[in-house]
């Protein structure tokens, strides 16, 4: 051991550049007769995996955990006393052993906000109960009194040393315990009390021969684990058999820092999403809604900047009397989204790509006008420089159904072979406003109606691609390489039916749509525009605040920060600002 604290000090700040890249990992602290405390094993384990490990004291200050969530990469859930059964809506059985109320509260809502903001999770026995009852499940108060007369039920209590291994636990094969610990290995067990109901937030991944449940993860794609067992202890022993389960914890929580970082030095938007839909089930946009997918809290929860809100108009009859009610709806909804924004302090309207990094700078979240369906418009061809002026910055030209201006992907009647003459004379007029066109939504014959004779680059607010799910809503290879040519750009969306064809869709699938896509048009012509709302949202990416998860994925497949940039925002802002500068109508 050396005592020269000179060069000890030496030889530390020449290896502090390094230091910053690990991720900051917080363990739940226990509470005894002297405090705060926590084993040895937890912070070894840790650091060995390659984390920074830190304390979390119990509180149950919400403000203080928000902030320090806003600081770390992960949490580690320690083991303890027993939580309190009034959490479950139970009465405490006689069997109940000593409980923590100090940790319990604040612990429980540690873990929940933790979930929202996406960060990953390793709950080591109380841990796992932590997590099961923080996620909508249940705990067994008592393992023997839960199960009199068991004759098969495991002695979980063991008097043995804390490293020694005194049963096995089966591991599903896919699974995350079963990729890095195998599908049998032996475990040390310290509890009498288990997971008894996951909820529909987990999944069992081990169990004992007694059936009790060893091991949990994340039914939603996300970094969550929760073991019954102790592994920290192993390698305070000098056994480092549980080391890849913490390796692969320290892993996941790197890849949420380098997330993070990159949402931190880029703009990030979502181009289409149809939150006004909800207006009259009392969405508030400054609350979080259970009913919906957009709001302040899941945008910052998912570290995104900016949203453009559709006011969608349904195609109904295009009689006087449908049109105008059309035209007038539209209005009403712009009108409703205004106040819904201004009324909240964290976010204002923008019109201008000015605009959205200038409240990026300043911590406020950018709303967008759009309209989806030109139904919205009539027969007016003033409406759309009216729109324009009022801030909308695309115009969706048709939903399911043809319309006016042109014949739609969807519910088609081919009635205009593609643009209408009317069509014709609302795309030049859109190019001469600074209004851009949204191709989303229309027939194959429109799109290159539009692409032979617009001025400027178009954009597809909501589209993926039809080589991966062939649906006429999504974009073939030719309409992507000419989308390229005009300038313009696809917006990848997560609608469930754009994805794939059939089966449960997933993160995967937009993950395997948006490489496509960048294959095909190039980096340059590839966005995110999510249809939130709208029925857009899948497996592991179902609102804003899974939106981090979507960027780990693509920094996963090879993508940089100069290409994430692009995909995130930087190319629909390049095409709102050379769209805008050719149009007649500024801000």
């Amino acid at each position: 051991m050396s005592y020269n604290i000179q060069s000890d000090y030496h030889s530390v700040t020449n290896h502090f550049p390094n230091h910053s890249t690990r991720p900051l990992i917080g363990l739940t602290g226990n509470f005894g007769d002297k405090g705060c405390e926590l084993a040895e094993g937890y912070t070894k384990s840790i650091e060995a995996a390659g984390g920074i490990p830190v304390v979390i004291p119990a509180t149950e200050n919400t403000n203080l955990l928000l902030s320090l969530l806003d600081r770390l990469d992960g949490i580690v859930l320690t083991g303890g006393a027993d939580i309190n059964p009034l959490y479950m809506e139970e009465e405490p059985k006689p069997a109940l052993g000593h409980i923590n109320s100090h940790r319990d509260k604040g612990e429980l809502m540690l873990t929940r906000l933790a979930f929202d903001r996406q960060l990953p999770m390793l709950g080591i026995c109380r841990g796992i109960q932590t997590l099961a009852i923080a996620l909508g499940g249940k705990v067994y108060q008592d393992l023997p009194s839960c199960f009199p007369g068991a004759t098969n039920l495991l002695k979980h209590s063991q008097d043995a040393p804390r490293h020694t291994a005194t049963h096995y636990v089966d591991a599903e094969e896919d699974s995350i315990i079963g990729r890095t610990l195998g599908t049998r290995f032996a475990v040390n067990s310290f509890h009498h009390q288990a997971v008894s109901h996951t909820g529909d937030k987990l999944r069992v991944t081990a169990r004992s021969a007694d059936g009790v449940i060893e091991a949990v993860e994340s039914t939603e794609h996300k970094s969550i684990v929760g073991v019954q067992w102790h592994p920290e202890c192993f390698y305070q022993a000098g056994d480092k058999s549980m080391m890849p389960l913490f390796r692969w914890f320290v892993e996941e929580c790197e890849s949420f820092r380098r997330a993070v970082e990159a949402h931190r030095d880029i703009l990030t938007l979502d181009s289409h999403v149809d939150t006004p839909m909800l207006f009259g089930e009392g969405v508030m946009f400054d609350r979080r809604n259970d009913i919906g997918r957009v709001d302040l809290h899941r945008l910052s929860e998912g570290h995104m900047d900016a949203v453009v809100m559709a006011a969608y108009i349904r195609q109904r009859e295009r009689t006087e009397e449908g049109l105008l009610a059309a035209t007038a709806e539209a209005d009403s909804l712009l009108k409703g989204i205004r106040e819904m924004v201004e009324y909240t302090k964290g976010a204002q309207i923008a019109m201008t790509p000015k605009d959205v990094f200038r409240l990026k700078n300043f911590g406020k979240k950018a709303v967008f006008l759009g309209i989806e369906n030109g139904y919205a418009i009539g027969r007016d061809i003033k409406n759309v420089e009216r729109y324009r002026r009022m801030g909308v910055v695309y115009l969706t030209l048709c939903h399911n159904g043809d319309n006016d201006i042109c014949d739609s992907a969807m519910k088609s009647q081919r009635e205009w072979g593609g643009l209408s003459p009317f069509g014709r004379d609302v795309v030049r007029e859109m190019n001469r406003t600074g209004m851009i066109i949204d191709l989303s939504h229309a027939s194959e014959d429109t799109f290159y109606d539009v692409i032979g004779m617009t001025i400027t680059p178009v954009c597809c607010s909501h589209s993926s691609s039809r080589a991966c799910c062939d649906h006429p809503r999504n974009l073939t290879d030719q309409q992507l390489r000419a989308l390229a040519e005009n300038g313009g750009v696809a917006q990848a969306t997560f609608y469930p039916g754009f994805l794939r064809t059939d089966g449960e869709r997933s993160i995967d699938d937009a993950v395997r749509n948006i490489m496509h896509m960048i294959e095909v048009a190039g980096i340059d012509h590839v966005g995110i525009g999510s249809d939130y709302d709208g029925d857009g949202g899948v497996l592991g990416l179902n609102d804003e605040s899974e939106m981090i998860n979507l960027t780990r994925r693509l920094i996963a497949e090879g993508l940089n920060t100069t290409q994430l940039r692009k995909l995130w925002g930087g190319n629909f802002i390049r095409v709102m600002s050379q769209v805008q500068y050719k149009g007649i109508v500024k801000f």
